[in-house]
């Protein structure tokens, strides 16, 4: 028997192609959820089923102990894409562990054992992964540390006084929080605590694991305000569904060989489920794109009634309603064929298509959203 996970929805998904999914009658949904983001550039694009099944014919894998050419050509194409030409690239294959290991590197080069994370964070579930997430819940006994210390959000006076206290190898925070409910670090902010850091020599960890993959209208979602961290830590978009993540090392951070290490990560396969991604972003314009059409989205949202709120920056989008979210979700996945998220609020419903997603498409879940809010209030 499978162990259970998540609540799960009475569906059961068989197939999907582009932003529509199947269940086993053939009823179609449309999917602004992408499973968690991860569908960046849509359910069985052409080119990325057609590159993984190509590689599986050549090479499924072999360890890091081995010249492997598509990781080199996959450093060299992200470094690229995303603005991050000179920076090293540590593969491994799911965003709890490139935050692990990020938060890992920060302690090795720094020689200090402290954290600072923020309120209403999510890193993942591995071990000091969990123990930087703000969810009590789910980090077990095993887990809880006192070495993470959490702030809140956009407070840089709070950041320099946990600084003060000394020890502190990281500071991690998302560009983009996205299981709290979507909430936006500011630009001004994010300014203020990479200054923090170099002042105080603590490492910045921008997770980038759901707000990155060009998802906010830029590849990352803290080039937004300008700054350079010296790791960035990615997964989800970057594979399509393929398991995937990295870390982007500054090229002046002391790594010697065996500091990291990975079976798994970076295998053939894996590789070139990523350049494929890469390479659709790049060539059909997908980050600039979900920027301008996820700004008009986010104004047409706000205008339903019963929408409290809405923020997001790109297809990243969190909407709170003026009531409990869950029956709003259920009327449109039921209702509409239309499937959502949720987050930890239980007011806030996440919109994160694929980057491919039709703006029509996009149109069709507010009016759905208008009806189902309507019908609830009614």
């Amino acid at each position: 028997m499978l162990l259970p996970v998540y609540s799960l929805l009475p569906l059961h998904l068989t197939r999907g192609a582009g932003s529509t999914v199947w269940d086993v009658h053939g009823t179609p949904y449309l999917d602004l959820y992408g499973g968690h983001a991860v569908i960046s550039i849509g359910h069985a694009h052409p080119d990325y089923v057609k590159a993984i099944c190509d590689q599986v014919g050549q090479l499924g894998f072999y360890s890091n102990s081995v010249h492997l050419d598509r990781q080199v050509e996959l450093a060299e194409v992200l470094g690229r894409v995303s603005g991050y030409p000179d920076y090293n690239l540590f593969l491994c294959n799911s965003g709890a562990e490139a935050n692990e290991n990020a938060l890992k590197l920060a302690s090795f080069v720094t020689g200090r054992s402290r954290v600072i994370s923020f309120h209403g964070a999510f890193h993942g579930r591995t071990s000091l992964a969990v123990a930087a997430t703000d969810n009590p819940r789910i980090v077990a006994p095993v887990n809880k540390t006192e070495v993470v210390s959490f702030v809140p959000l956009n407070d840089a006076d709070a950041v320099r006084a946990e600084l003060e206290r000394g020890n502190v190898a990281a500071v991690i925070i998302e560009g983009i929080q996205g299981v709290a409910g979507i909430h936006i670090p500011t630009d001004h902010f994010m300014q203020q605590l990479a200054a923090l850091c170099t002042e105080y020599g603590a490492l910045l960890i921008l997770d980038e694991v759901q707000s990155g993959i060009g998802r906010t209208g830029q590849f990352f979602a803290h080039q937004h305000a300008g700054i350079r961290p010296p790791l960035i830590t990615m997964a989800k978009g970057l594979g399509n569904g393929f398991p995937i993540g990295g870390v982007l090392v500054d090229p002046r951070l002391d790594v010697w060989i065996g500091e990291l290490g990975t079976t798994f990560g970076g295998n053939p396969l894996a590789c070139v489920a990523a350049l494929s991604v890469l390479s659709v972003l790049d060539h059909c314009g997908l980050v600039e794109r979900a920027g301008r059409i996820g700004a008009r989205i986010m104004e047409r949202y706000a205008e339903v009634e019963g929408v409290k709120a809405v923020r997001g920056r790109g297809l990243m989008i969190g909407i709170d309603l003026e009531v409990p979210c869950e029956p709003t979700r259920t009327a449109l996945w039921k209702e509409h064929r239309i499937l959502t998220g949720n987050a930890s609020s239980k007011e806030t419903i996440r919109i994160l298509p694929a980057l491919t997603v039709a703006e029509d498409s996009l149109e069709r879940s507010v009016e759905a959203l208008q009806i189902a809010l309507a019908q609830e209030t009614a």
